[in-house]
């Protein structure tokens, strides 16, 4: 059994699947960019940066009793994901990721021991005892709960709309953009969920995200549809030479899109489960979340 990553697969993962369901339903109901609320400050960026929140804060999760966590959490990862978990120029294992397995392990008041495998071997280290969580971008897919158990998701993976900068539409809802030609890369979830909910505009297939990104950075076409967390790095990246920018807000159909990331553990292990949900808790109560989610996406994708 293999891992699943939702970005950058995710889309490709969940295509066929939805294109067989519009086949076979008529899907109802209207398209919606959900926007959480703007709990971060702007430090100092040029607009200002929602950070997603995954937990309710008035559900009170019960402290795990030291005890029943081991002395060292050993955590894997993979070191080929950037930003999320990549070794650095100096090579030294870093990301996102890596950050968010180090607040955990300081909330619990444990030891971390984080250790970069090969993306496929993540499910292996955890279920010969060699690991006791992963923490590398894991969908909970129902292959991957069928030899482990998850924690709530720390991130989503939302689908946004982009324009070139100057002509990005105030709104990116149907009515608004029905005129528009909207590159998308072909066979998607992106590519059906615009079938579904923007089918009066003109949806224009690329087979590949470069060949969507150039149509758009060259005015082929108005917007471009597609992962939020790719875009946001090609936008604060070099490739886009600064031509574009985000439009609307962030498209969290789950059916689509999946439920985004969670850490996974060896299933059966409910107090380390409990525990890390604890800690993401209150990781995010206390804003060391924010501060992370600033740090390495500066361009955010909610």
């Amino acid at each position: 059994m293999i891992a699943q990553r939702s970005h950058p697969r995710l889309w490709l993962l969940l295509a066929g699947t939805v294109l067989t369901l519009l086949l076979s339903v008529t899907v109802h109901g209207d398209a919606r960019a959900e926007t959480p609320r703007p709990d971060a400050p702007t430090r100092g960026l040029t607009a200002p940066v929602v950070v997603p929140s995954f937990w309710n804060s008035e559900r009170r999760l019960e402290r795990p009793d030291a005890a029943d966590l081991p002395k060292e959490l050993r955590i894997v990862t993979s070191d080929d994901y950037p930003p999320f978990n990549f070794l650095s120029a100096e090579g030294v294992l870093t990301g996102f990721n890596v950050d968010l397995a180090r607040a955990i392990c300081a909330e619990l008041q444990v030891a971390c021991a984080i250790q970069a495998v090969a993306f496929d071997s993540l499910m292996e280290a955890i279920e010969q005892g060699r690991a006791d969580a992963a923490l590398a971008g894991l969908v909970a897919t129902p292959g991957n709960r069928a030899g482990l158990d998850f924690s709530e998701r720390y991130l989503g993976t939302p689908a946004r709309f982009v324009a070139r900068k100057g002509q990005a539409p105030a709104d990116a809802v149907p009515e608004t953009i029905a005129s528009k030609r909207i590159a998308v890369v072909s066979r998607t979830a992106h590519e059906a969920y615009l079938r579904s909910f923007f089918n009066e505009a003109a949806i224009r297939p690329y087979p590949d995200l470069k060949s969507a990104q150039t149509a758009l950075r060259n005015g082929d076409v108005d917007l471009l549809f597609g992962d939020g967390i790719t875009l946001a790095l090609w936008l604060n990246g070099a490739d886009s030479a600064g031509c574009c920018v985000f439009a609307g807000g962030a498209f969290t159909e789950s059916r689509f899109f999946g439920e985004g990331f969670a850490v996974a553990v060896k299933a059966g292990n409910d107090k380390l489960r409990h525990a890390i949900d604890y800690a993401l808790q209150r990781i995010w109560e206390k804003g060391v979340y924010t501060d992370l989610y600033l740090r390495w996406f500066p361009i955010g994708f909610y």
